[in-house]
C-alpha cells in the first residue's frame, strides 16, 4: 500500500511514519510507467523498453525546502505487476528479489549539464574516459548494431546541473535531521528513494549527508544498500557519484549479490562499466549465497534471453538487443579479469558447463575462441564428474548438438574421460540414426588422441 502523506512529528498516539514510497514501488512504478507504451508480451520481463528522458525545461521536482517526503515524490499510481519474471537464476525462489522485473532502461533526468562549483575535482578523479573494450573483436558487430539510445556510454563524463544540484542541497540542509537520515518501516532512506527515481541532485545531496553521519551504506529490509538500487534501476551516474562518495562497492544484500552480481544478471553493460572503472577495489570473484560469480550469473542470464530468443523465431529485436547487451556482460568482465576456471559451489560448474548445458551456441562460440595457454584443461574440467562433452552429448533434440561437440573437441575435449557413472560421453548419446552418426565422431576423436599419445610416448 501507498504509503500515507503526513507532518513528520506524529500525536503520542500515532505511529512515527516516514512518508516515502518503498523502494520497491517506486521501481515498480518506474517500470510501469516506461512500458504502457509498450505492446504486452510474452517476454516483455526480458525485453528493453525505450529510454525516457526529461526535457531540461521541466521543473525540478526536488525544490522547497520545506517540503515533505511526499511532496518531492514524483507522483505514482497503482499498478499490476508482471506475472512472473524469467530472469530470475534461483530456481529454489524465482523472482523473489523484488528487483526482479525491474530491468529499466538507463535514463538520462537532466539533458542541460553545467560545471558545479566545488564539484569538478571531486568528479575528475572518477568520471574518467572508461573505454569498453571486447574480448573477441569478432563479437564487436553485435553491440555496434544497438542504436545510440540503447548502447551504454563509453564514459561517464557527464556534469549535474549546479541550479538543481544546490537547490537539493538546501532542500536537504533545511530538512530535520531525522528526516533526511532515519529509515523507514521498510528501511529505505531518502537516498534509496531519490536514487529509485533516479533524481541524480537529490540522491548526490542525500548522499553528501547520509556520508556525513557515516549510513551512506544504509540497507534496506533486503540487505540493498543505495548503491543497489542504483545497479536495479540502471543507473551508472548515479552508481558512479555514489562510488566517488566512497559508498562499499562489495556491499551485498539478503542474497549476497554484490553490485556486479545485479548488473551481470540483468545484463546492464553501462552499469557495469561504471563498477569496473572503479578496479581494484571491486571483487571480481565475489560469491553470492548460490556459490555464483558474476561471470556465472552472466552466463546465466544470458543463456535464459538466448532461450527466449529462440521460442520467439529469432525475429524479436528487443531480445536481440538484450542478448547482445549480456554477451558483452560477459565480454566486460573477462576483460576485466574474471577467472574462467571459476567453478560455482553447488556443482561446480563453470561458465563453459552452463552454456553447454543450455545449448547456448553463441556464448559457447564465444568462450573456446578465448586464447588460453591451458584450453584444454578447461575444456575437461569436470562439474560432479561430468565434463562439457558429457553435457553436450546429453542434449538430445538441441539443434546445435553436434556443433558444440564438434567446437568442444576441436579445443582439446577428451572424449576417453568417464563421469562418476563411468561413462563416457559417447555412452550419454541419443538413439537412433543422429546418435549413432555422433557416437561415430567421438570414438574417432578418441582413436585419434590415443594414437597421438602413444606417439608422443615413443618419441621420449
Amino acid at each position: 500500500m501507498e504509503k500515507l502523506s503526513r507532518q513528520y512529528h506524529p500525536t503520542p498516539k500515532e505511529k512515527p511514519c516516514c512518508t516515502l514510497p518503498t523502494v520497491k514501488k517506486l521501481l515498480e512504478q518506474k517500470r510501469r510507467r516506461e512500458t504502457s507504451s509498450v505492446p504486452s508480451c510474452s517476454t516483455a520481463s526480458t525485453s528493453p523498453v525505450p529510454p525516457t528522458t526529461l526535457s531540461s525545461s521541466e521543473p525540478f521536482t526536488c525544490t522547497g525546502a520545506s517540503s515533505s517526503y511526499s511532496d518531492m515524490a514524483v507522483s505514482y499510481e497503482q499498478w499490476t505487476p508482471a506475472s512472473e519474471s524469467t530472469l530470475s537464476y534461483y530456481p529454489s525462489n524465482p523472482g523473489s528479489s523484488y528487483a526482479a522485473a525491474y530491468n529499466l532502461p538507463m535514463t538520462s533526468e537532466y539533458g542541460t549539464q553545467q560545471q558545479v562549483p566545488g564539484f569538478g575535482e571531486t568528479m575528475s578523479q572518477t568520471y574518467q574516459e572508461c573505454p569498453m573494450t571486447v574480448a573477441d573483436p569478432s563479437m564487436a558487430p553485435s553491440w555496434s548494431l544497438l542504436s545510440p539510445s540503447q548502447t551504454a556510454p563509453l564514459g561517464f563524463g557527464s556534469l549535474m546541473d549546479a541550479t538543481k544540484l544546490e537547490e537539493a542541497r538546501m532542500l536537504l540542509s533545511g530538512m530535520d535531521y531525522s528526516r533526511a537520515t532515519r529509515q523507514d518501516e521498510d528501511g529505505d532512506t531518502i537516498l534509496h528513494i531519490y536514487t529509485a527515481k533516479g533524481l541524480r541532485e537529490c540522491a548526490f545531496a542525500a548522499a553528501e549527508r547520509l556520508r556525513d553521519v557515516g549510513r551512506l551504506d544504509a540497507k534496506e529490509h533486503k540487505g540493498k544498500t543505495a548503491l543497489l538500487v542504483a545497479v536495479t534501476a540502471n543507473q551508472p551516474e548515479i552508481v558512479q557519484d555514489l562510488l566517488s562518495l566512497g559508498t562499499d562497492i562489495n556491499a551485498c544484500d539478503v542474497k549476497g549479490q554484490t553490485a556486479l552480481h545485479l548488473a551481470a544478471h540483468y545484463g546492464l553493460p553501462g552499469v557495469l562499466q561504471a563498477i569496473l572503472c572503479s578496479r581494484p577495489a571491486v571483487n571480481l570473484e565475489a560469491r553470492n549465497f548460490e556459490g555464483m560469480t558474476p561471470l556465472h550469473c552472466a552466463a546465466i542470464s544470458h543463456s535464459v534471453t538466448m532461450k527466449a530468443l529462440s521460442s520467439s523465431g529469432l525475429a524479436d529485436l528487443s531480445l536481440q538487443t538484450k542478448a547482445a547487451e549480456k554477451l558483452s556482460c560477459v565480454q566486460m568482465l573477462l576483460n576485466a579479469g574474471a577467472s574462467l576456471l571459476s567453478q560455482e559451489i553447488k556443482s561446480n560448474k563453470t561458465v563453459l558447463h552452463l552454456a553447454v548445458k543450455e545449448g547456448n551456441i553463441d556464448l559457447v562460440r564465444y568462450l573456446l575462441r578465448i586464447p588460453l595457454s591451458n584450453m584444454k584443461d578447461f575444456v575437461n574440467l569436470k562439474a560432479h564428474g561430468h565434463t562439457a562433452l558429457h553435457m553436450a552429448a546429453g542434449l538430445h533434440g538441441n539443434p546445435y548438438q553436434e556443433e558444440i561437440l564438434r567446437l568442444l573437441l576441436s579445443r582439446g575435449a577428451d572424449p576417453s574421460i568417464r563421469n562418476l557413472e563411468n561413462d563416457q560421453p559417447a555412452h550419454l548419446l541419443q538413439s537412433g540414426l543422429q546418435g549413432e552418426q555422433l557416437k561415430l565422431m567421438l570414438k574417432k576423436r578418441s582413436t585419434s588422441s590415443r594414437r597421438r599419445i602413444v606417439s608422443l610416448q615413443d618419441q621420449e
